[in-house]
């Protein structure tokens, strides 16, 4: 039984992924995620059901377009298979329980959000609204069934305040996105794994900062997109953030 839930939860997940990648390619383009149908972004026609299959149209098609040979971004299908890894780690986790649904939603803001800073090195307010309503909905969850709330609103609070205080002390290091996005994941995490996420991303960037400098494919002056290393961080947070704190203590 538990071998057949990881898998349902599996599909789910890939299902939910072939939508992510609809929201990661069309919010910078400022279209709506909803019209018109999946489409051919080279030649406009309309997707069929039946190639929508996520992981398996794909191979299938032989990453191409079944009516123009389009090459496919293979970013599709990893970004599937990953967020039914991640579904499925929740799972293995969490069991069935509202800390799944909670962190479902937080790891599928996470993989827009990271995805398209990644790509546009922006981060759009149109997604961590998302982000906030959702923690708002679980912190009144929380709140009706007599669960503490606070370490959750501290978390924000420090979240996006010390990425706001970062942002004034260097005029502009880093993107005003970047604290949004730290106060919705101080909402989903708390205060004490609200800490070790920025601790991680900081470590995380820094050393991805380096290691891309010292390969010639950034400069000291080109500009480096931290969403992507709070995404990271606050993922291994939710998985491992538990742990880490204890072994530390």
């Amino acid at each position: 039984m538990y071998i057949y839930c990881s898998i349902i939860v599996f599909v789910f997940g890939t299902i939910i992924g072939s939508f992510l990648n609809v929201c990661i390619y069309r919010i910078p383009m400022e279209e709506s995620i909803v019209y018109p149908p999946s489409h051919c972004t080279n030649c406009g026609s309309r997707i069929k059901w039946y190639d929508l299959i996520p992981i398996v149209s794909y191979v299938i098609l032989k990453g191409q377009c079944r009516n123009c040979g389009e090459k496919i971004s293979a970013r599709y299908p990893i970004i599937e298979f990953t967020t039914g890894l991640l579904y499925t780690m929740l799972y293995v986790k969490f069991g069935i329980s509202i800390d799944i649904v909670k962190y479902i939603v937080f790891i599928s803001i996470l993989i827009v959000v990271g995805m398209i800073d990644l790509n546009t090195t922006d981060i759009y307010f149109k997604t961590t609204v998302v982000g906030l309503i959702s923690t708002f909905i679980f912190l009144g969850i929380y709140y009706y069934n007599g669960l503490p709330i606070k370490t959750y609103v501290y978390g924000g609070i420090v979240g996006g305040g010390l990425l706001a205080l970062i942002i004034l002390i260097t005029k502009g290091g880093m993107g005003w996105g970047d604290a949004e996005i730290c106060t919705v994941c101080g909402l989903f995490l708390g205060l004490k794994l609200t800490f070790l996420m920025l601790f991680l991303s900081f470590i995380i960037g820094a050393t991805a900062g380096v290691i891309l400098i010292l390969s010639g494919k950034k400069s000291r002056k080109d500009y480096i997109p931290f969403g992507p290393f709070i995404v990271l961080a606050s993922i291994i947070t939710v998985f491992c953030g538990q742990n880490i704190v204890n072994w530390y203590l």
